[in-house]
Parts: structure tokens; sequence; C-alpha cells
């Protein structure tokens, strides 16, 4: 069994004085994706880079304390690789890790800002990921894609959708693509085993949101079609606190 945890983490720096590495190490993952770490490597303590059993790898953003993401991994992948695109990699947007025919990617989709600021980057972005997860699986890899999507797909994933429509995250255009992500062979994994109301990823840290529930499902785990049978359990973790985020997983039969 193999366990992929992903987390947008708000800054690792931060997260790290609140237990990450305790949490990391309880979790027995076999690789664990961050979002948003804000960091490069050489700005981080050793036992932040390599925590007792694990190797990290990072995709840093140019712009100081901004975007960036990062994979910690028990094992040495057979490679590390990036989106291939300056637009994107120059905000640390992406970093793969390929174990044999497995390929585990960290990915942390832009926000679309308030009156679609950034929507054309922001679906530039998200065609570029399409492109290169489909190339992957045509390769013949199997492909999880972990991350903060800054998407909510549909009604069921916030808790308020009526009073969100037009804002960033639940924009038309970002659903459609969703759409057509998902009809074109990638499936997301929580919503396969788990149809039921009320799972969010993301809270709000005013007005006591995350006490209330009151969220929105924007981290995801999909995988390509042909490997959704070996997928055992996608699961959402909120009681795992430490950033306006919580951790999702995936069991992998492999």
């Amino acid at each position: 069994m193999v366990r992929i945890f992903s987390w947008n983490v708000n800054g690792v720096r931060a997260v790290e004085k609140k237990g990450f590495i305790p949490w990391l190490l309880s979790t027995g993952a076999d690789v664990v994706c961050l979002q948003e770490t804000k960091a490069r490597p050489d700005q981080l303590p050793p036992a932040l880079k390599a925590p007792s059993g694990y190797r990290s790898f990072w995709a840093s953003a140019k712009k100081p304390g901004y975007a960036g993401t990062a994979i910690f991994c028990a094992s040495e992948p057979d490679e590390v690789f990036f989106l291939g695109d300056s637009a994107f990699d120059d905000e640390g947007r992406v970093v793969a890790a390929r174990f044999g025919h497995l390929v585990a990617v960290s990915a942390y989709f832009p926000n679309s800002q308030e009156g679609g600021a950034r929507l054309d980057y922001m679906l530039a972005f998200c065609d570029a990921i399409l492109r290169f997860c489909d190339g992957l699986a045509a390769q013949g890899r199997n492909v999880v894609l972990s991350g903060d999507y800054n998407i909510a797909h549909r009604p069921i994933d916030l808790a308020r959708p009526e009073a969100n429509v037009g804002n960033p995250g639940y924009l038309p255009e970002e659903r459609a693509w969703m759409d057509r992500f998902t009809a074109g062979g990638w499936v997301d994994t929580f919503r396969h085993f788990c149809p039921e109301a009320n799972h969010y990823t993301w809270w709000s840290y005013r007005f006591k949101a995350r006490e209330k529930n009151i969220g929105w499902r924007i981290d995801y785990q999909c995988v390509n079609s042909a490997f959704l049978p070996r997928v055992v359990e996608s699961k959402i973790h909120p009681q795992v606190s430490g950033s306006d985020h919580c951790p999702v997983s995936v069991s992998l039969d492999i």
C-alpha cells in the first residue's frame, strides 16, 4: 500500500512552528505534496528539508515568500521534474516525482483573483497542467495530481454556492475547465468515494468559518481513469490544523 498526502501549508516555515514535522512523521506517508510553501530550500533548517526518513524536492518562486511547491519522499524517486514552462515554473507551481510507473505531482493552481484579474493566467495554467498530465498518461505513467486547484467544482463543493457565484474559485470558466478535465479521463478520487456534502478543505480565517464548517473543497487528488482501480481510499483530514487548508490523502494498492 502506498499513501500520498497533499497539503497547502500556507507557508512551510509557519507550519513548522505548528507541528508540521511531528505530523509528517505520524502519517506514515510514502509521499507528501505541499503547496504554497513560500520559501526556498536555502532558507530552511536541515530538520525541515530532511525530516527523519524523508528527503525533499522543491519548486520555489522567483518572487520571495510567494507560492511554491514541494514533495517529501520516503524513498528515492527515479526522477524529479517540473512543468517545463517558465511562465509557471518561475512561480514554483509544479514539482513531480516519478517512482517507476507512478508519478506524484504537487501542483499549486493560481488564484484567479478578484474581478478575474488573473483568470487568463489561471486558465493557461489549467491547460498546461492538463497537457502535462495527459502526456505522462500517454507514456504509460499512472498519475496522482495532488494540490490546491483553487476551484470548487460543483455546488456541493462549497458551503454557500449561491453567495459565491462570480467569486474567484467558483467562476463559470474555472468550473467549465474542471468539467473538461474530468470528462477527459481524470477522476476526482474523493468524490468517487464520497458523494455527500459538507466535506471541505479550506476555510476562511474570518467569522469562525472552520469552527462552523463554512468551507470550500478546493484541494484534490485526481488520477487517470486507468489507475482508478488501484485507488482504495481518498480522505480529507479536517482535524489537522496549522493552515487555513487541511491535508487530503489517497491510499493506492500498488
